[in-house]
């Protein structure tokens, strides 16, 4: 089977279409024929070695998410059957229940081998079936963006109508939680950069938005949209240039869920502003198999818009994580497989 792979050397530069033998099936295991990928920010920290040793071994098939027919089940397999779509989760082991280091470390796409082959052949219980209702594109934007933001607002936040959320960026996770917030009933505050952008946001059903480019100090702004309370519930994707501003237009009591790092991962923020007014900072790495499936059940039942920016073939993966490093897309980024 073709696979693209990192060999050789860690870098993009060592990206290679290469050939594996097909895996076969063992019992408890599937065989998913992948049909597409969809790419994360991730998938540009993993081929430089980002993550130290949990990053995985040379060579290695990258990207976490996809989506797959079952062409073929091992013994005592009951979950899924052939002929059925199905996503692998991000986290192989993390079925249910609170994180733990032993269900956060097997994550597709390193240090396991990854979407970006022809054939994945995981565990029944490491994969969940889609609806019909969602193409394959959209279907394989969900394993790691859509559960981050499900996450971040449902099982962790529990987000309810009426309250007030404020979303950075218009990338995959944001617009998951721009959805997400929308069903839950909350009031919908995002900022971007650029007024194009926005006027997409509006169309996707953002309540009030800002453009931070020519409003560069946006937290006094978005805290007037409060009426001066503060957010209920921030997501949290920026990082070290946006989290200071964010504790200044939160509630006291309010959540911070703290997803990416897009503008720095180092942590200069007044403390005293989390301590006294008793902010939640709440970690959100993806999410579990149980969280995937009430995720999937909420798709199905409201049908939110699912956002793909860009579609690219297979063999060009480099290039479309160069797109992705270029931060112009809007929504997500897909790789189409081959037939």
């Amino acid at each position: 089977m073709r696979v693209m792979q990192i060999q050789d050397d860690w870098g993009l530069g060592n990206l290679r279409l290469a050939e594996r033998a097909q895996p076969q099936p063992g019992p408890g295991q599937v065989l998913l024929r992948m049909r597409a990928a969809s790419l994360n920010y991730r998938d540009l920290v993993v081929p430089e070695r980002g993550y130290g040793s949990f990053t995985g071994t040379l060579p290695l098939i990258p990207v976490s998410d996809g989506v797959g027919e079952v062409v073929e089940v091992g013994a005592g397999v009951r979950r899924v059957a052939p002929g059925d779509r199905v996503c692998p989760c991000f986290f192989q082991g993390w079925i249910s229940g609170d994180p733990e280091l032993g269900r956060m470390t097997g994550s597709l796409g390193g240090p396991l081998d990854g979407a970006m082959a022809e054939f994945m052949c995981l565990s029944e219980q490491g994969v969940v079936k889609i609806p019909s209702c969602l193409s394959d594109l959209e279907a394989a934007t969900l394993p790691c963006a859509a559960l981050t933001a499900w996450s971040a607002l449902v099982t962790h936040g529990r987000v309810g109508p009426g309250e007030r959320v404020l979303v950075q960026g218009s990338g995959g996770v944001a617009l998951f939680a721009l959805a997400f917030a929308r069903i839950a009933g909350a009031h919908v505050t995002v900022i971007s950069s650029s007024d194009e952008k926005i006027e997409r946001l509006r169309a996707l059903g953002a309540d009030a938005t800002i453009n931070y480019t020519r409003t560069p100090e946006w937290s006094k702004t978005a805290r007037e949209i409060t009426g001066g309370r503060g957010f209920d519930h921030i997501v949290e994707l920026g990082g070290e240039k946006t989290l200071p501003q964010s504790l200044r237009c939160i509630r006291a009591g309010g959540t911070l869920s703290m997803i990416g790092v897009l503008s720095g991962s180092l942590l200069a923020v007044p403390l005293g502003l989390i301590v006294t007014r008793q902010v939640r900072l709440q970690g959100i790495t993806v999410g579990h198999r149980d969280g995937f499936e009430a995720m999937l059940r909420a798709l199905e039942q409201h049908r939110p818009a699912i956002t793909v920016d860009r579609v690219f073939e297979f063999t060009a993966l480099r290039e479309a994580l160069a797109y992705l490093r270029s931060g112009v897309q809007f929504g997500k980024i897909c790789i189409r497989h081959p037939d």
